[in-house]
């Protein structure tokens, strides 16, 4: 049973699906479109129940529902300016395009396994999510400062195409305490674990990423060489070539 267990950490989505007959393709399309589903669902709701600061209290106090809002990465943390914003959506949608042309290449390794097309589907699928509050979120939304947003608004949303800020909500404000007098910079001062308030698709890349890291990190480097066959043949080639005449 426990070695069980291991498996299914070591290969999510393998499991989920080993008894469907589906295609390595449309597996990942499945985690995709589901994670998707889940991680804008939540944030309509938050969006239209809640106004900005506003929690609701889940497990006492180490598992909030706290509303936040950010222009920037994941987990809440900022990225400057108006520009940074532009720059950051931008970089974003380029990401995306990057992760499914590489998800298009795993498509076809058959050695590769699928609990590491699974993970660069989860990455995916985060990205994605991201990207469709920052797209649209500022258009479709007015403000939530003080009020509870209003879905297509009749004065229209509060920012432009591009501009929109990331809603998030998991607040997990596990233990708090103050840092060792002795330790620089930060001596004396309190600390409070988990800080970062952070949604679905934080998540789902965070999860992604540490699976890729600890299960299937070699895999990197597996679509880029060449069999053993061809690199013989190369081989023969340049000595070869090399040869005099």
């Amino acid at each position: 049973m426990l070695f069980g267990s291991f498996s299914v950490l070591k290969n999510p989505g393998a499991f989920l699906f080993e008894r469907m007959n589906f295609s390595r393709k449309s597996k990942s399309l499945v985690i995709i479109f589901l994670i998707l589903i889940v991680d804008q669902i939540l944030k309509f709701w938050i969006k239209t129940s809640m106004s900005l600061g506003d929690e609701i209290v889940i497990l006492k106090n180490w598992f909030i529902l706290h509303f936040v809002e950010n222009n920037g990465m994941a987990f809440g943390f900022e990225f400057a300016g108006e520009y940074g914003k532009m720059f950051l959506s931008i970089f974003r949608i380029l990401a995306v395009v990057a992760i499914g042309w590489y998800l298009s290449k795993l498509y076809k390794q058959k050695e590769i396994p699928f609990g590491f097309v699974a993970s660069i589907s989860l990455i995916m699928a985060g990205a994605i999510g991201n990207i469709i509050d920052s797209l649209f979120y500022g258009m479709i939304f007015n403000h939530s400062y003080g009020q509870v947003a209003t879905l297509f608004p009749d004065g229209g949303g509060y920012a432009g195409f591009l501009h929109g800020r990331v809603v998030d909500m998991f607040y997990f404000p596990l233990f708090s305490g103050t840092y060792p007098s002795w330790l620089p910079v930060v001596g004396g001062n309190d600390f409070l674990f988990f800080r970062p308030v952070f949604n679905i698709a934080d998540s789902s890349i965070t999860i992604g990423i540490f699976s890729i890291l600890i299960f299937y990190r070699k895999y990197f480097n597996k679509l880029d060489e060449k069999p053993a066959e061809e690199t013989e043949i190369d081989a023969e080639e340049t000595e070869a070539a090399e040869e005099p005449l």
